[in-house]
């Protein structure tokens, strides 16, 4: 299946919800109005490919030099030792809005007008997801004026806790959508799940049981609700690791993982010191599944981030063979994200024996899935330690972290959580980032008071 060459399809989609560009020759080879099946192929490519990983953009990069998984193999000052422009992330809010939410608004509402209800819910449920991402990086962000075409070409940014809202008003239609039990079904165009529509549905309450936990420290909110909240939803939710949320990736030219073509050497690229050393550190048996040993020693070597000079890129370990190689699957949700959520959220509702064994079944679903056998995973979690009031939350957040390799929902978990424990890189610019930037571009084209943050402020969501 040639998921690249589909992304070219995205183009043709883009601009349908814009009305300031006036037919006046029609071109039969740029259609305007095509089926859902065309716009669903290539925004699932687009989310895999520019918001999961790095394509056109930089921000899912930076995000893993903030969490000091990956460094550049440059000397500093550099995205690693929190230097950023606002025109640096122009790329990644043109994925966002252009090439993904763009076209699922679009998606949405052809399916809405032909009652093909699977296909919008679908479209909700990445909204949702890529709302979601957006809003956990830059805080505030247009939404409900943003698809208006030129009756709005400068809409107000939406509060993101208004964008929350709209994620689980987004989520619960979609669920909505598919108890309706349309007829039209996706099949080979929806790379995610095949059109499994029950697969689609428990992913939504996943998704909310994600974005209830991240309020646990919100304004206006409290930790015991939203955990019972999550929990409620994840009685619905993911039920196996055949449950993932992934794009697969047959390897050959044009058809490779994106995590492979970030770390080619043109890339500069390289895993940081901070997260191999962890591996090693913990005796994890996944340390060879998840990380590469440098070429150039055979042996398992990050790159301190913010160190001066530059070393040779085969002197130092990069992605390892389950999410880097070529033919890797790339993971946008998973089943063990679903566990742990759940164990967080029985920690704070019931307490640590409670939570204990969901931990377990967490850690070892990750296990699982990596193919580590039953004695080497059993042997890791007793040297670990069982949960305890003093380290629980640590041990599932630093678990959850491993689990969610190269997401970037382990920044959002690091601001709300504490954990894992950082510190400020050397030659560091500033404290550790909070944020992005806002894109340069926006504030040329839409100037607003949100778009003066800084990398340190705080969102919403992330209070003291």
């Amino acid at each position: 299946m040639k998921k690249y060459i589909i992304l070219l399809t995205v183009t043709l989609t883009v601009f349908t919800g814009c009305k300031k560009y006036i037919d006046v020759n029609k071109d039969p080879n740029r259609p305007v109005n095509v089926s859902e099946a065309l716009i669903l192929a290539p925004v699932e490519v687009a989310i895999s490919q520019n918001i999961q990983a790095a394509g056109g953009g930089n921000l899912a990069i930076i995000i893993q030099e903030y969490m000091q998984v990956i460094a550049l193999n440059q000397p500093p000052p550099n995205a690693g030792t929190y230097l950023m422009y606002n025109q640096d992330m122009d790329g990644d809010w043109y994925n966002f809005y252009v090439q993904c939410l763009n076209n699922l608004v679009i998606l949405n509402k052809k399916a809405e007008a032909n009652n093909n209800t699977n296909y919008a819910a679908i479209a909700k449920i990445l909204t949702a997801y890529c709302l979601g991402s957006a809003t956990d990086v830059w805080g505030d962000i247009p939404y409900s004026e943003a698809f208006n075409g030129i009756d709005n070409l400068t809409p107000v940014y939406d509060s993101q806790e208004k964008i929350y809202e709209s994620i689980q008003t987004l989520l619960d239609n979609a669920i909505a959508d598919i108890a309706k039990g349309g007829i039209l079904k996706p099949a080979g165009d929806d790379f995610f799940y095949g059109g499994d529509m029950d697969k689609w549905q428990r992913l939504a309450y996943t998704l909310k049981a994600r974005y209830y936990m991240h309020l646990t420290k919100a304004p206006g909110h409290t930790a015991a609700a939203q955990a019972q909240l999550a929990l409620t939803a994840l009685e619905k939710g993911m039920i196996s690791n055949d449950d993932d949320l992934k794009m697969e990736f047959g390897g050959e030219a044009g058809e490779e993982n994106p995590w492979q073509q970030n770390f080619l050497p043109g890339s500069t690229l390289v895993l940081a010191s901070t997260g191999v050393e962890g591996f090693k550190q913990r005796s994890d048996p996944r340390l060879s599944k998840m990380v590469a040993p440098a070429k150039e020693t055979g042996l398992y070597t990050g790159r301190e981030i913010g160190i001066d000079g530059i070393g040779s890129l085969e002197s130092y370990s990069l992605g390892g063979p389950f999410y880097a190689n070529a033919s890797s699957n790339n993971y946008i949700f998973n089943y063990s994200e679903a566990l742990f959520l759940k164990a967080e959220a029985t920690l704070i509702t019931s307490g640590v024996s409670a939570a204990q064994p969901i931990y377990v079944d967490a850690v070892m679903s990750h296990m699982t899935k990596l193919g580590i056998g039953t004695t080497a995973a059993n042997n890791y979690l007793t040297a670990r330690g069982a949960l305890t009031a003093g380290n629980a939350l640590q041990l599932i957040i630093e678990e959850k972290q491993i689990a969610n390799y190269l997401s970037m929902e382990n920044f959002t978990d690091w601001r709300r959580t504490g954990f894992p424990v950082l510190t400020k890189v050397k030659n560091a610019l500033s404290e550790i980032p909070r944020r992005v930037l806002y894109p340069q571009a926006e504030i040329i084209a839409n100037s607003q008071p949100q778009q003066t943050a800084k990398l340190t402020d705080r969102l919403w969501w992330d209070a003291q």
